[in-house]
């Protein structure tokens, strides 16, 4: 009855133990996108996506902490219209050809129970890296039945002051400084 127990006991404990490891996903492409929003002079808002990125995130369900890193290619932007895409990657405004990516490294993640809430980190945009902060709209891990491996994911928002990047084109003909960003995001553990 001891050794039994005992046994138990010892199958629990190297159970939790394995729970604790962290686990690293693979950032999934074709579900994963980074979008932006800003005010066109106070009437409609322009949007476009960038359709090229990748990177991991590590998730340690159990330690409740984590790290991603993701890096977008700039040149990928899709607004809907080529010449607003060829604008946006120009000098004037993201120097695609001078600036080719950006980068979020978070380390700092925010959960209740086993749900990411926040996530803290630098973005390197435009040259410049400075804190942002992204904060979750919805999360969730499912066991995924295409792939056969568990997937986890989500819709995450900031707001970026653009110049503090260098990134001022139009503040001067009244273009919001603020830009919403959406991350709609899903990785594949590996």
């Amino acid at each position: 009855m001891k050794i039994s127990l005992i046994a138990t006991a010892a199958a629990a404990l190297l159970a939790t133990a394995a729970q604790a490891e962290p686990v690293t996903y693979k950032i999934e492409p074709t579900h994963t996108y980074a979008t932006f929003e800003i005010m066109h002079f106070g009437t409609s808002t322009n949007r476009g996506r960038f359709d090229k990125k990748e990177g991991t995130v590590v998730l340690d369900k159990a330690a409740k902490t984590g790290k991603v890193d993701v890096t977008i290619d700039m040149s990928s932007i899709d607004s809907g219209y080529d010449a607003f895409n060829k604008h946006l990657m120009s000098a004037e405004i993201f120097d695609v050809a001078k600036y080719p990516t950006a980068q979020f490294v978070g380390d700092k993640f925010t959960f209740n129970g086993d749900k990411v809430t926040q996530i803290d980190g630098q973005l390197t945009l435009h040259g410049q890296t400075h804190p942002v902060t992204l904060k979750a709209l919805n999360f969730n891990c499912y066991m995924n039945p295409m792939v056969k491996r568990e997937v986890c994911g989500g819709d995450f928002e900031a707001n970026l002051v653009r110049s503090q990047f260098g990134v001022d084109y139009g503040l001067n003909w009244g273009f919001p400084d603020n830009v919403r960003v959406v991350i709609q995001v899903e990785g594949v553990k590996q």
